[in-house]
């Protein structure tokens, strides 16, 4: 059974974690989840143990217990879903081109600045 184990010290390192879950049974995989940038600990990780019980057993032991000052959040993995990633929480799109907002540029009587332009604007004339 695969294990989420959020809320863990930036600190904690793969084998402090399988030590915290060896004495419920065997592990057979940790991993503490990293930003591929900066190699810091994202505060959280995944523990595999081959028995669901001894598993089971882990999660409700050490679900709320203190691990380096910090309580943990111990809870049965959820499969991923295969839904698309957002961009980062950057704004969604904005419609077709020119990007909205006031025209500049010249228009095409008399090589003049458009009204929605500054180009061109001294005085508030147009």
């Amino acid at each position: 059974m695969k294990i989420y184990v959020g809320n863990l010290p930036y600190e904690v390192t793969e084998d402090e974690l399988q030590e915290s879950f060896k004495r419920f049974g065997e592990v057979t995989s940790v991993s503490v989840i990293k930003d591929k940038y900066s190699g810091q600990s994202k505060g959280f990780g995944f523990v595999e143990m081959s028995s669901n019980t001894e598993a089971q057993a882990a999660i409700e032991d050490l679900n709320g217990k203190e691990l380096k000052g910090r309580p943990l959040n111990v809870n049965e993995a959820r499969p991923r879903t295969d839904a698309p990633r957002s961009n980062g929480g950057f704004g969604g799109g904005r419609g077709g081109p020119g990007g909205g907002g006031r025209s500049g540029g010249f228009s095409r009587e008399g090589g003049r600045p458009s009204r929605g332009s500054s180009a061109g604007r001294s005085n508030g004339r147009f």
